[in-house]
C-alpha cells in the first residue's frame, strides 16, 4: 500500500461555503421580518375593504352631480390663504343657506380640509380657513336645494388667491 499525502479535511465550521449559505437565509429573515413589521405598523390607507359601499357612494355623487347640472350650477372659487378666507360666487337655480367646501388631498387624508360657506350681502358666500392649502386636491361643493343635495367636484392645483372654475362642463 502506497502512502498518499492527504491534507487534513477542516471540520465544517471553518469552511466558507456553509456560513455563506446561512449568512444569505438569515439575511432573508431579517429582510422578511423588517418588511413584515413595516407593513403591520403602517397599513395601507387608500384601500376599502367594503367595495359595494364605495360603489353606492359614487352612484350617489353622480346622482349629486347630475342634479347640480339641472340647477344649471357652476361658479368662481377664490381661496385666499394671506387673509385665510374661502369666496364663492355661485350662480344658478339654487340658493342655500350655507355650502360644505371640502379640499380633498388625493394622497394625504390629513392635509383634506372642510370649510362651511355662509352667504354674504354681497350675494357671494364666504368661510374662513384655518390654514394655508395648495397644491393638487380635489375641490369639492356641497348644498341643499329643498330636500335634495348638489355636488360640484373639479380637480385643481391650488395657489393663493387664484380663481377657480367649478361646475364648468365643457362644451364639445
Amino acid at each position: 500500500m502506497s502512502e498518499q499525502a492527504q491534507s487534513p479535511v477542516k471540520p465544517w465550521y471553518k469552511q466558507f461555503w456553509p456560513w455563506f449559505i446561512i449568512a444569505l437565509l438569515g439575511y432573508s429573515v431579517v429582510q422578511g421580518l423588517t418588511l413584515l413589521t413595516l407593513a403591520t405598523r403602517n397599513p395601507p390607507g387608500l384601500i376599502s375593504d367594503d367595495y359595494y359601499d364605495v360603489g353606492k357612494g359614487i352612484n350617489q355623487s353622480l346622482e349629486r352631480e347630475k342634479f347640480a347640472e339641472r340647477l344649471q350650477l357652476h361658479g368662481e372659487l377664490v381661496l385666499d390663504n394671506t387673509t385665510g378666507m374661502a369666496t364663492l360666487s355661485l350662480q344658478g337655480n339654487s340658493k342655500p343657506q350655507q355650502i360644505v367646501l371640502n379640499l380633498i388631498s388625493p394622497t394625504q387624508p390629513e392635509r383634506d380640509r372642510r370649510v362651511i360657506l355662509q352667504p354674504a350681502a354681497d350675494g357671494q358666500y364666504r368661510g374662513q380657513m384655518l390654514d394655508e392649502v395648495s397644491g393638487r386636491r380635489f375641490v369639492e361643493l356641497l348644498g341643499e336645494e329643498g330636500s335634495k343635495q348638489w355636488r360640484l367636484f373639479e380637480e385643481e392645483n391650488i395657489a393663493s388667491a387664484q380663481s377657480i372654475a367649478i361646475g364648468d362642463t365643457p362644451s364639445y
